[in-house]
């Protein structure tokens, strides 16, 4: 994972991660040109449901209106 990160800060040093999220990011892709994180939704479940010990359905809850749905810029990970 971090040599994910590693790329990536080479690529774009501005592109944004997700705090406690780094188990879930699989690749790097583009929004209007900027190369900026790509995380899988089911690992990002996975991991509020065992760092966090939420439920899957909180976890489902709490990453669609926070994580999915927030937009911070042009360097917002994509999931």
């Amino acid at each position: 994972m971090s040599t994910i990160i590693d790329n990536l800060t080479e690529l774009n040093p501005e592109a944004l991660t997700a705090d406690g999220l780094e188990s879930a990011i699989i690749g790097i892709g583009e929004r209007n040109g900027n190369k900026v994180a790509v995380y899988s939704s089911e690992k990002c479940i996975e991991a509020f449901m065992e760092n966090d010990g939420m439920s899957e359905e909180d976890a489902m809850e709490w990453f669609t209106f926070n994580p999915e749905g927030a937009y911070v810029g042009k360097y917002t990970p994509i999931f």
